[in-house]
């Protein structure tokens, strides 16, 4: 999970040697400009991706013959030494200096000399932190499937634990239809492989690099873009360099695909909410997932779900936060574009941490099938399979079949009992039709039983969609 802040300290005093950008400038900056124009803040993490993109520029300047190999080499070796101070925390990252990119090349500069400053030859920042930037969202995606994939394994093991674990189903939150509690979980599995799939298809799209396409016009040195993509793991350079600094789709995109998984991680998280309450009692997390009351002793509170549900919040506020930024910019790049890190940040940091609280709840819960099974027999569930019965055995219009339920359903309401329990001469005088027959389809277990269609609720079926399931998500085979 990326950290919060960089692990090497951030000069904060205002002084720096020498601005890179200084020789336009005979003042410095007001302290206020300098305050809200620095970014060292918070892109220091991109550290790791911008000492990437410049070792791939550096290697294709040399090989293009545009520096030479000795000064690529001590370019190369002089960022992996940087490198090596970021990762054990004794690099000091000046505010005065900005951003990651400048930070990286002052230090290159005091390591080996003017032979630094050909590394910026035919790029400028703002491909620079374009190419960073993806560079990380591409990680972020990898890292959001990874964990999206958790959470179906946890969901696919407890499907199958209970393909055949009676429970209501519900619509308007009110008893519709019983289902099994496994077929209920394997819903969710589908959303986190739409999830899955919205990642991908957000992967595939930005994997292009920008590299070389310099402030917004390309550069006029006979660079070759394609072998610096190529050196990153893109799949090809970007086609038009305007569009290359000023884009953040694939920010956009990332963000978009993480809010509706967020917002699937929000329903789940929901219902577990509600499966704990004591009013329901279907299902408990153990002290693992759960947190107690200052002032009463008795309460075991879902706070686990209830954040993962809350932080859904911070994660569409993202995606909302940098729409706003983009919506009026004229191409290419302008500053409000510094803007795009820190909500892609806090959302990867975020979804990360919802989907691992998920994924330990899932496979945490215990599930009480006593309190399921008797939910599950209230509010007459079965009424629909009665009106299906009447459509089936007496060749009657399902709108006839479902007023002769709905009075029959009264009936049992009046007297307090379920449909199972009437007896044949009360429902033979609403319908004469009416046989023994009927009262095979009136119980739970033959409602949930009798659903074997592809997709349905019965517990084969459920069995079935676990193991197909395992294959499509997991790449796991079952015997």
């Amino acid at each position: 999970m990326a950290k919060d802040h960089p692990s090497s300290p951030i000069d904060t005093d205002g002084q720096a040697a020498n601005k890179l950008w200084g020789g336009r400038f005979a003042g410095g900056p007001a302290d206020i400009m300098q305050e809200i124009n620095a970014s060292i803040g918070f892109d220091a993490r991109l550290a790791g991706q911008d000492v990437a993109g410049s070792k791939a520029h550096a290697a294709m300047l040399a090989k293009q013959n545009i520096i030479s190999e000795a000064d690529a080499k001590a370019i190369i070796d002089g960022l992996d030494a940087i490198e090596a101070d970021i990762a054990n925390g004794t690099f000091t990252f000046s505010t005065a200096l900005e951003d990651i990119h400048m930070n990286v090349e002052a230090a290159l500069a005091d390591r080996i000399g003017p032979a630094a400053g050909r590394l910026h030859t035919a790029r400028s920042r703002n491909d620079q932190v374009a190419t960073d930037f993806r560079l990380y969202v591409r990680e972020a995606l990898d890292r959001l499937d990874a964990a999206l994939r958790e959470v179906q394994a946890a969901l696919i093991d407890q499907s199958d634990a209970h393909a055949a674990t009676v429970m209501p189903g519900f619509t308007h939150l009110q008893s519709a239809q019983p289902v099994t509690f496994g077929h209920h979980l394997l819903a969710y599995v589908e959303m986190l492989g739409r999830d899955r799939s919205r990642v991908a298809d957000a992967r595939a799209r930005m994997n292009e690099c920008p590299l070389g396409s310099a402030a917004l016009a390309g550069t006029p040195f006979p660079i070759d873009r394609h072998a610096t993509a190529a050196a990153l793991g893109f799949d090809r350079p970007t086609a038009n360099s305007l569009d290359s600094v000023s884009d953040r789709d694939f920010a956009l995109d990332y963000l978009a695909t993480a809010a509706i998984a967020a917002m699937h991680l929000s329903r789940l998280a929901e219902e577990i909410v509600i499966w704990t309450s004591d009013a329901f009692g279907f299902v408990r997390l153990s002290d693992a997932f759960s947190t107690g009351s200052s002032i009463m002793p008795q309460k075991r509170n879902p706070d686990a779900a209830e954040l993962v549900r809350a932080k859904t919040g911070r994660i569409v506020g993202a995606l909302v936060g940098l729409l706003t930024v983009m919506k009026g910019l004229p191409l290419a790049y302008q500053k409000d574009m510094q803007e795009d890190k820190e909500p892609v940040f806090d959302a990867d940091q975020t979804i990360m941490l919802a989907t691992a609280a998920m994924a330990g709840m899932i496979a945490d819960l215990t599930v009480n099938k006593d309190a399921m099974s008797q939910a599950a027999r209230t509010g007459f569930p079965t009424a629909t399979d009665l009106a299906d019965w009447l459509v089936r055995s007496l060749d009657m219009p399902f709108r006839q079949a479902h007023h002769v339920t709905g009075r029959i359903v009264a009936l049992a309401e009046d007297k307090g009992c379920d449909l199972s329990d009437l007896d044949l001469g009360e429902m033979q005088k609403v319908e004469p039709g009416i046989s023994q027959d009927v009262f095979d389809v009136l119980s739970v277990e033959a409602s949930v039983a009798s659903r074997a269609s592809f997709g349905g609720t019965a517990p084969d079926a459920v069995r079935g969609a676990a193991k197909a399931a395992r294959r499509r998500f997991l790449d796991e085979t079952t015997d």
